[in-house]
């Protein structure tokens, strides 16, 4: 299917309709690729190990965090 078929189609569409395709469209845009995902995940990883290991910040147990989750929700 081309673009012209595609863009004729949906101006066709009722105006509730193309609203919606227009916000998924922009939002597909908008969405990291996988590849940056993994890089945005790696540097911050670093960073965070880096702290840990100059001591800028303690580690904290994950039953610490489960607890402390679960009373900020009650």
């Amino acid at each position: 299917m081309d673009l012209q078929k595609i863009e004729n189609e949906a101006l066709h569409l009722p105006k509730e309709e193309r609203a919606l395709l227009v916000q998924r469209l922009v939002l597909s845009l908008e969405s990291p690729s996988e590849e940056e995902l993994k890089s945005d995940w790696l540097l911050e990883a670093r960073r965070r190990a880096d702290e840990l290991d100059n001591g800028s910040t303690q580690a904290v147990s994950g039953d610490d965090v489960v607890k402390k989750a679960r009373a900020l929700i009650k």
